[in-house]
């Protein structure tokens, strides 16, 4: 049987707390070997827009702060942000999504342009592009206002095709799930990748993960893995936990990233825990696309699970300390 992550034995955790292991020599990988990994984002896309301002007074309609809007800034979210880390990083990036035909769909667009992402959109004319647009002064966030609905079957069904002629085009499949329904065909999609021997990501939402059945890697947060596996007592009742996770529905390998205790990857070489790096954390927002794209990007590039484990934590150490949704590029990471 293929091994799609190039598996090599890693050693196993201490039990109780998260324990690091002796963190491996992390390599410097060569531009080019990293400029010929080819990964296919595919997932739900988002508009993140700030508006920046000063707030001098309380409004006489209700106790709340007038926010004087002074300046405007639009990123790539979501299943985008995913696939610009991974080009920041110096990989090609694919990325299969739905828009809408109105301005934050048209912005998208743009932006992606802007960004070296190869854009395989599908344009649906009834959906409303999910905006979140946040409110700051002062570098603090006022407020989030969230616009969306969900995409057709038919344009949907339509980017299930499109999948099937972007599969052989591509080294490694990442699955950016932010339930928005752009990943209604997840379960097809994965099959499809295992068939062709492609390792698949997966970056998770919501209970139901027997949709992502027979996905390579999944990379939940605490929260998401504890709405899956319930609330664990020790490192050893979540260790028992994955595993049996693990098995119903046959991952290869789980990464629960950890926030400021760091990243634990679980496989079936054993148990990995990287402490975090960050410096100072300033701002989380996004830190999952970075993690599951330079993922992406190193085992694209040829390198292990844990080679590429050890770069992702790196690399989120660098983006908590940038505000909003942010990428770290290769001179960041190497230097």
């Amino acid at each position: 049987m293929p091994n799609p992550l190039n598996f090599r034995p890693m050693p196993e955790a201490m039990p109780g707390a998260p324990a690091s292991t002796p963190a491996p020599q992390l390599p410097v990988v060569p531009r080019a070997q990293l400029s010929a990994a080819r990964v296919l984002v595919v997932g739900d896309v988002m508009l993140d827009r700030y508006w920046f301002g000063d707030v001098n007074r309380i409004s006489p309609e209700a106790p709340v702060p007038v926010v004087h809007v002074q300046r405007q800034e639009d990123r790539l979210g979501g299943a985008a942000n995913v696939a610009r880390n991974a080009v920041a990083l110096g990989a090609q990036a694919g990325l299969l999504c739905v828009v809408g035909h109105d301005e934050p769909g048209e912005r998208i667009v743009n932006l992606l342009s802007e960004s070296g992402v190869t854009p395989h959109l599908e344009r649906d004319p009834a959906l409303l592009t999910t905006i979140k647009l946040r409110v700051l002064s002062r570098q603090q966030q006022l407020l989030r206002v969230d616009f969306e609905n969900s995409p057709a079957h038919e344009v949907l069904l339509a980017g299930l095709a499109r999948f099937d002629e972007l599969l052989p085009l591509h080294d490694v499949i990442l699955m950016s799930d932010y339930a928005k329904g752009g990943l209604t065909h997840v379960t097809q999609m994965i099959a499809k990748a295992n068939a062709a021997g492609k390792p698949v990501l997966v970056d998770p939402k919501g209970d139901d993960w027997e949709r992502y059945r027979g996905a390579t890697l999944i990379t939940p947060n605490r929260a998401e893995l504890r709405e899956v596996v319930g609330q664990w007592k020790s490192e050893e009742d979540l260790l028992a936990r994955v595993t049996k996770l693990r098995a119903e529905l046959a991952f290869k390998a789980l990464l629960l990233t950890r926030s400021e205790e760091g990243m634990t990857l679980f496989s079936d070489d054993g148990v990995l825990h990287a402490s975090a790096v960050a410096r100072e954390v300033y701002d989380v927002s996004g830190a999952g696309d970075t993690v599951i794209a330079t993922l992406a990007a190193m085992l694209g590039a040829g390198l292990t699970l844990v080679e590429a484990v050890g770069l992702a934590n790196r690399a989120a150490g660098i983006v908590v300390g940038k505000l909003g949704t942010a990428t770290v590029d290769y001179d960041e990471l190497f230097h």
